[in-house]
């Protein structure tokens, strides 16, 4: 069934150009025009700032001693260590968690800590801190109870901790509430008298820079360090969808190359795997290939797996740990896909274009995949939508979101309808007793209907900047190659062409891609059109205005760069 949302023509956002900007830019830096243009859509007019952008360097990393408790932080583990007590670290099931896990473990027993580490099983003990796991790091004889990518919201479990006589260290990335845990150091950078400038980090960035800090204070290089820890802080970091911009970035340009020479042996095992061993790696390879592997086991099977894998050093277990991944991110997809297409109809048969809030759920849907149909379900239909699963008498969920329409608030202001939630502005987690459902469904209806409009709802299209056809020429791709790596708050750049002719257009196997021949302005010009393959058709030898972004092209051992158009429109007047 096709709707009237999938019709519906995008919104372009093009921001006008600011030639004095770019021409600073050009002059200072000595850049091409087309990545001064980016650079000023972008926010980078200080000639200062974008300089530090375009080449960023591990010196660029903040200091660590900023981190809220970094120094108990730090006293109680190197106490730990010089008493030998043991460290228990608790990492979370998902890939930001498990990388984090396996960092501070890596980390902790190189400087001589005994560390017994853990991570989740999502059905067993379900999301955080369970009260199973503080008692078994107490009959681990564990001292310390070191959190990672967790703990901020565990008041009772870090009081149980304590009751145990175990030492706390919370560290999280997680938002704050209005009290912190009674631990003995909670390591976040987004609490409110946090000094950190960049509180925009992961739990595994979180766990990298702390250790930063342990190296230096320990007099060991911290270069060397990095160079030894990146490779999980880029997994954690991109995976978990951080904005890579500031330390991010500096995580992503250098972790990527650690990554793809890692000595690791589970890396190199789930690089292969992913057959990308070797490979020159991108955030979409982290994104689309590793951190998926990751996160199945996760989401239907057991994150231990995961963690396994990142600490063995045997070759034949990594290779059987990595087939297991493999296999389970196989079964995880096509789970996924029907448990999408039945969400998909049950969203159509209820009436979307009258709604403002999603609420789905079904007994059928594996618990570890009901985010990712919310986020399905918002990509195809542009509403917040809640979709949850049925275990006993409770409903558990997870939600994804739209610009304007922030989930924790929205749980926030449903306290009384639920058991419990939390999470972000955009992801978030919640159950509720299953005979409240249509009840809770109605309430987030009327809740968003309050303030959200179809203006919310219309999908837009946001491009850096319009240009001329002969700022996209052969050079153009080396012209924006340093502003990767793209990924989550610096995407792939994308333009505006005016008056484009649409010369050729030749079919493909797959009817929505077809080839392009574009006449413009500056000649012509070879290009792919992915997914609206019967408009462009409609367009033959008629002119348009089109978005676009530029790639390199491989083929039989020849270069080229070609325009992969996103979507095309009349001409504007």
């Amino acid at each position: 069934m096709t709707t009237a949302l999938a019709m519906e023509v995008p919104l372009w956002i093009v921001p006008p150009r600011d030639p004095a900007a770019e021409g600073r830019l050009q002059s200072e830096l000595g850049i091409p025009s087309l990545l001064a243009a980016i650079l000023v859509a972008r926010g980078f007019t200080d000639p200062a700032e974008a300089d530090r952008f375009l080449h960023p360097s591990l010196d660029h990393f903040h200091d660590p001693s900023l981190l809220p408790d970094y120094e108990a932080a730090v006293g109680e583990i190197l106490g730990a260590r010089e008493r030998g007590e043991t460290i228990y670290v608790h990492g979370d099931y998902d890939a930001d968690g498990v990388t984090s896990a396996a960092l501070f473990t890596r980390f902790l027993k190189r400087i001589g800590c005994e560390v017994v580490p853990h991570v989740p099983h999502r059905l067993r003990e379900g999301y955080g801190i369970h009260m199973d796991a503080v008692g078994w790091a107490h009959e681990k004889g564990a001292k310390l109870f070191l959190t990672c990518d967790c703990g901020v919201a565990a008041h009772e479990q870090v009081r149980a901790a304590r009751d145990f006589c175990m030492r706390v260290v919370v560290t999280d990335h997680h938002q704050v509430g209005d009290t912190l845990p009674d631990a003995q150091a909670v390591v976040n950078p987004h609490r409110r008298d946090s000094r950190y400038p960049w509180p925009e980090i992961s739990g595994v960035g979180v766990a990298l820079k702390l250790c930063a800090g342990i190296t230096r204070d320990l007099k060991f290089p911290v270069e060397k360090f990095y160079r030894a820890y990146l490779d999980l802080a880029v997994l954690g970091t991109v995976a978990d969808v951080m904005p890579l911009l500031d330390e991010n970035r500096v995580i992503a340009r250098f972790g990527l190359d650690e990554l793809r020479q890692s000595k690791k042996t589970g890396v190199r095992a789930l690089l292969r795997v992913s057959e990308l061993a070797d490979q020159e790696l991108t955030a979409r390879h982290i994104g689309f290939q590793l951190g998926p592997r990751i996160n199945a086991v996760g989401r239907i099977d057991d994150s231990a797996i995961a963690l396994d894998l990142l600490l063995t050093e045997d070759v034949q277990e990594a290779a059987r740990l990595a087939r297991i991944m493999d296999q389970t991110n196989t079964e995880r997809r096509l789970e996924q896909e029907r448990c999408i297409e039945e969400a998909v109809l049950m969203v159509e048969e209820m009436g979307v274009e009258s709604r403002h809030v999603i609420y789905v759920a079904d007994p059928t849907w594996h618990s570890g995949l009901v985010g990712l149909i919310a986020g399905r379900l918002v990509e195809r239909f542009r509403r917040p939508a809640f979709a949850a699963t049925i275990v006993g008498e409770v409903a558990k969920g997870s939600a994804r979101s739209i610009d304007g329409f922030h989930l924790k608030e929205a749980l926030d202001a449903h306290r009384s309808h639920i058991l419990g939630g939390g999470g972000h502005a955009m992801a978030a987690g919640f159950s509720l007793d299953v005979s409240r459902q249509e009840e809770f469904a109605a309430a987030l209806e009327a809740y968003g209907a309050g303030f959200l409009t179809a203006e919310h709802f219309r999908r837009k299209l946001v491009a850096d900047c319009e240009i001329d056809p002969k700022e996209a020429g052969a050079k153009a791709f080396e012209a924006v190659r340093p502003l990767m790596p793209f990924g989550t708050a610096n995407p792939e750049p994308s333009f505006v062409c005016r008056r484009v002719r649409f010369q050729e257009v030749t079919a493909t196997r797959k009817p929505e891609h077809v080839r392009v021949k574009l006449q413009t302005t500056d000649g012509l010009r070879q290009a792919m059109a992915f997914h609206i393959g019967e408009r462009a058709t409609q367009k033959h030898g008629c002119d348009a205005d089109i978005v676009f972004h530029i790639e390199e092209n491989k083929y039989n051992g020849r270069t080229s760069v070609r325009w992969k158009i996103c979507d095309l429109q009349d001409c504007a007047d």
